[in-house]
């Protein structure tokens, strides 16, 4: 199954230089749970047009430091994009930023929340269990790093995951194959502890040594790329 994986943006400073950009940390992520997965990506921050989703087998929306509510030239095409996979029923998974574009892009209100920046280790409970959750018990916990969430979700959205910083921290929808994440299974530790650092002076020293200290806590990013590799494939047109 090929997987078309949709960059819309890149860590700052050097940290995009020192680590895999977010892409790469998908193909590795996702190849690991699931050995028959390939990957092409399409580089918005590059120009790249997007694709016709109904020539895509799936689709993944990755990070971004933008948000929805900003205007770049890739915005609007992106949520024509996001809308068109809908109606060709494309299986299509966002994380973070990509969680937040395809609420925004159906109807929902995506905005800055008035409970500050998600860092750290952040604990999820669960309240639906689905056939593709393999595994999945009364929580998932990922890193984040975010200020924007999905605040209401769009009509037809499933909310299967929620924490009292977030209350619609994953989401699927009724309407075509279509799962969101707010937190990151692609971030390994490294990595994210490197990007709470380089946000010292956004982020008090406090809240950035506390997030790094959360990193101490057991993270389930293996079993959400299984989780998101089966629900690809569970959604695949015949």
């Amino acid at each position: 199954m090929r997987v078309t994986i949709i960059e819309t943006g890149r860590a700052p400073g050097r940290l995009s230089e020192d680590y895999p950009r977010y892409p790469d940390m998908f193909a590795e992520l996702l190849g690991e749970a699931d050995a028959g997965l390939s990957f092409e990506v399409v580089r918005l921050p590059d120009g790249e047009a997007l694709p016709d989703p109904a020539d895509c087998e799936a689709v993944v929306i990755t990070g971004s430091p933008a948000g929805v509510y900003e205007r770049t030239p890739w915005m609007d095409p992106l949520r024509a994009f996001v809308r068109a996979a809908f109606g060709a029923e494309t299986p299509m998974v966002g994380v973070c930023f990509g969680h937040q574009i395809i609420a925004d892009a159906m109807g929902g209100d995506v905005r800055k929340s008035d409970k500050g920046w998600g860092v750290g280790r952040h604990t999820y409970e669960v309240l639906e269990h689905r056939p593709w959750m393999a595994g999945a018990g009364a929580s998932v916990s990922l890193a984040v790093s975010h200020q924007d969430q999905v605040i209401t979700p769009p009509a037809g959205a499933v909310t299967l995951a929620r924490s009292a910083h977030t209350d619609h921290a994953m989401l699927v929808y009724q309407a075509a194959p279509v799962m969101s994440v707010q937190g990151h299974p692609e971030f390994g530790d490294e990595f994210v502890a490197a990007l709470y650092a380089a946000r010292r002076g956004r982020l008090s020293d406090e809240q950035v040594d506390g997030a790094i200290a959360s990193l101490a806590e057991p993270h389930d990013n293996e079993m959400m790329a299984r989780w998101m590799a089966a629900f690809l494939r569970s959604g695949r047109r015949s």
